[in-house]
């Protein structure tokens, strides 16, 4: 780890020490090695929220930060004969040095250390319903010191929730992470046009083109510049399955005439990218394909104009929704004489059979990062209404005032399936267009536009 970065995330446990309080305590365990089946893990990714604070990638791993701003760490011990098998460990004598912690133990010393570490301490925080047993083996810890107070030991009288001050903290991405972003989703461009060409190229040869084919250059251009995993598993979509939201890519052919759904990003460093491209597998849209891709691109379009600092998180939603209920009705869709005008549509969210989710999400080391998507100010201030589909009542209070920094995705889509009333020349057509956004006082930088968007140059990038 340089001496930049070590700074970095000292920095970010000072920021988070300020808030715990001088007598808090928080605990942070790192994420826990998952099977795979008899004799293999998964391919191990730590814990976001560790990992935000430590740099730190070994598994079986713990922070204890107390307010006055000290962090111990509990980690693996040195082991030649296991290092063999599964690599390098750093080992608690060298992580004060190389990781810019105060002290470091063994994890086998877990148990031992924490009542001491808890003593004294008025709050005891860690993240909440993330982690199988923490809150056992917390109150194991909190039952040995309470055993002690005899002998003058204190035991924290309150249990409070991590996640929200980590959640305001990642909201708002620094320019070390929004650089690390750029570049993840530059990588995943890359990884969108490859797939374009192979199609169009392969289709072109006269050979059998699969699902599969077009995950595999995905997942060689990710690897090829250095991105540790996929943020997230792949969506490749082939004519009627774009229709369903998280399908998976697979055996599907992808025949010429179809459109192909791409929705795949990168994860670099730790942070995710999340791009979706919908193109024509032979690298030419028919009329009906052209024209509900040019609705869904008009209406990001409107969408990444009412993306700026002091908007709501809603504004992008409700420009798409908009342009998509006009488009809807225009395209022949809807019909205005069942459903009424534009306003109509909005309202009764007759649009919901053809556009069925949100139009963005917020995005960093988690491809759907956390962070509230309400004004913290404003959570008191409650409107009732009930849902015009489901007839739910549903609770609305204000949305997140953007601020710069913030990122978030900027992503329409229209799925349309065969259906009594739907026009058959739209049938089986899904597409989705998906940007990564950082938000600016003027506007967004869109990260993610290495890859086109536009008809043509989608058209001319496949004939190439």
């Amino acid at each position: 780890m340089t001496s930049s970065s070590m700074a970095l995330y000292e920095q970010r446990r000072a920021r988070l020490a300020a808030v715990l309080g001088p007598k808090g305590v928080a605990i942070i365990p790192t994420a826990p090695e998952q099977q795979r089946n008899r004799d293999s893990d998964f391919l191990y990714r730590p814990d976001s929220y560790f990992y935000y604070l430590t740099g730190f990638g070994e598994p079986k791993a713990w922070l204890v930060l107390t307010g006055d701003g000290k962090s111990t760490l509990f980690c693996q011990p040195k082991d030649l004969e296991r290092e063999i098998w599964d690599g390098f460990r750093v080992g608690p004598v060298a992580a004060p040095a190389q990781l810019a912690v105060d002290a470091a133990y063994s994890v086998t010393e877990l148990d031992a250390q924490l009542p001491a570490l808890l003593d004294g301490r008025d709050a005891v925080w860690y993240p909440f319903a993330t982690h199988r047993a923490l809150e056992t083996r917390i109150d194991g810890w909190l039952g040995s010191l309470r055993a002690r107070v005899r002998f003058g030991a204190l035991c924290p009288e309150q249990q409070r929730d991590l996640c929200g001050l980590l959640d305001e903290m990642r909201l708002t991405k620094d320019a070390h992470e929004q650089d690390t972003m750029r570049r993840a989703a530059q990588i995943s461009a890359g990884g969108h046009i490859r797939a374009m060409q192979l199609s169009a190229r392969m289709l072109r040869q006269g050979q059998a083109v699969r699902e599969y084919h077009l995950d595999a250059e995905l997942l060689h251009e990710f690897r090829r510049h250095g991105s540790q995993y996929p943020a997230y598993g792949s969506i490749v979509a082939g004519g009627a399955n774009a229709c369903v939201l998280h399908y998976r890519a697979d055996v599907g052919a992808i025949r010429s005439g179809d459109l192909v759904l791409i929705d795949a990003g990168c994860e670099l460093d730790g942070y995710a990218s999340d791009i979706t491209r919908t193109f024509p597998a032979n690298g030419r849209f028919s009329a009906p394909q052209r024209a509900l891709y040019e609705l869904v691109l008009a209406s990001q379009e409107a969408a990444i104009a009412a993306t700026h600092a002091g908007a709501r998180f809603t504004d992008p939603h409700e420009a798409t929704v908009k342009v998509l209920a006009q488009g809807m009705l225009d395209l022949g869709l809807l019909d205005a004489n069942k459903v009424g005008g534009v306003q109509d549509v909005i309202e009764k969210r007759a649009y919901f059979q053809f556009y069925m989710h949100r139009t963005g999400h917020w995005l960093g080391m988690d491809v759907h990062d956390c962070g509230s998507y309400l004004e913290p100010s404003e959570v008191g201030s409650v409107s009732e209404r009930k849902d015009p589909l489901s007839g739910e009542l549903i609770k609305d209070r204000p949305a997140r005032i953007l601020q710069s920094g913030m990122v978030l995705t900027i992503e329409p889509g229209i799925y349309v399936r065969a259906a009594e009333g739907v026009p058959e020349q739209f049938h089986n057509i899904g597409i989705r267009i998906e940007d990564d956004a950082i938000v600016t006082d003027t506007g967004c930088e869109l990260i993610s536009r290495g890859v086109p968007v536009a008809v043509a140059e989608i058209e001319a990038l496949m004939r190439g």
